[in-house]
Order: C-alpha cells, then sequence, then structure tokens
C-alpha cells in the first residue's frame, strides 16, 4: 500500500527514453506522518490516517495536536481495498512516509477538487449545442430549451440544467508515475491531475 500527499504545481513534457513525448503533471508532496492505523477489529475497517504540511500550533484544537502529535494542515485517511490486495501490516502511528515510497512506472489513482467555475448554463456544464444561429432566433442561442416534462407538469430528478460547476472530488485513475525526486519530494506523473495550482491532491497505488 502506498500513499502520499501533495501539491499541484502545474504541467510539463517528459520525453521518455524511446524519444516519445508525454505530457506529465507537477505533483510536489510533502512527507506524510502517520496519524493512526484502523484496524477491522477495532474500528470496523481497515485504513490509515496520515498528516502533512506543520502548522501554527494554535491553529489546531487541543485534540487534534493529542491525537497527531503535533499541529497539522492536512488529514487525510486511506482506506485498504480488498481488489487491491492491500494491508496496513507494517504501518505504525509515528511512520514519515515520503516520495521515496513510489517508483517510477507505478500505477496511481490521484485524487483532488476540480476547479470551481461558478454558476454555469447547459452549454458550458453539460456540452449542449445550443440552438441555430439563423432563422429568427434572438435571445436563446445558449439556452436549454424544453425539458420535457409537459404532462406530470414536474421537473423530473437528474434533469440537466445550469447551475454550480466544478469543485466537485474527483478520481483520476491509472497514471503512471515518470519520474520521482526523492530529495526534493517531487513526483511527475503521466496526464491531467484535476485542480488548480496548489490543489491538495492525494496519491495511492492503484
Amino acid at each position: 500500500m502506498k500513499f502520499i500527499l501533495g501539491t499541484k504545481e502545474g504541467m510539463t513534457q517528459v520525453f521518455a527514453d524511446d524519444g516519445t513525448c508525454k505530457a506529465a503533471t507537477i505533483l510536489r508532496v510533502s512527507p506524510a506522518t502517520i496519524t493512526q492505523v484502523k484496524t477491522v477489529e477495532k474500528d470496523g475497517y481497515e485504513a490509515v490516517q496520515v498528516a502533512s504540511v506543520a502548522q501554527k500550533e494554535h491553529r489546531s484544537g487541543k485534540a487534534q495536536k493529542g491525537h497527531a502529535g503535533a499541529s497539522f494542515k492536512y488529514v487525510k485517511e486511506f482506506r485498504t481495498r480488498i481488489n487491491y490486495d492491500d494491508s496496513v501490516e507494517g504501518l505504525e502511528k509515528g511512520q514519515t512516509v515520503d516520495a521515496s515510497v513510489f517508483d517510477a512506472g507505478d500505477k496511481v489513482a490521484v485524487t483532488a477538487l476540480s476547479k470551481g467555475k461558478g454558476f454555469q448554463g447547459v452549454v458550458k456544464r453539460y456540452n449542449f449545442a445550443g440552438n441555430k444561429a439563423s432563422h429568427g432566433q434572438k435571445h436563446t442561442a445558449r439556452a436549454p430549451g424544453s425539458i420535457g416534462a409537459t404532462g406530470p407538469a414536474r421537473v423530473f430528478k437528474g434533469t440537466r440544467m445550469a447551475g454550480r460547476m466544478g469543485s466537485d472530488q474527483k478520481t483520476v485513475k491509472n497514471l503512471q508515475v515518470l519520474q520521482v525526486n526523492a530529495e526534493e519530494n517531487v513526483l511527475l506523473v503521466s496526464g491531467a491531475v484535476p485542480g488548480r495550482k496548489g490543489t491538495l491532491v492525494a496519491v495511492r497505488n492503484v
């Protein structure tokens, strides 16, 4: 079971040994401290709770500092999964995990909050085509049109309409670790990762 917390720094390009160019996301990971190991006998499920990025003491409550042993900015839990043969064996409270747990070529899943885009219409939110730009239409180019609920006289649940877009937790699976820089705690991961620059990301093995 491999896991780490970090932040998204931006994107770049990486050239492989065969000369192919791959898009990559730069993740600056921080050494994470294991604050709790949960077991089936005690908690009903297996998981590892980790904390990262030390902060000022007054920004955490007494219960938080007593539980973690220090004041941390981020706390995240990684549950074990049966399909991937994950296990909490060998993990203990107080251990530190850094970028060196990953190797180039590992497959990982990255979880983060997507970019917030505010209130958006159906064209941007759901890729609606919009109405034709000719033959008399005037103010309905990006309107949703009929919602098709004439008989029931109500709006069906799940109808795609305008609303808040973004700021949702997204997970991208099967990304490949291209490079690992343990000295600077930097991971280069293939492809794109949700969120803006500076977004907290949780990386785990797949």
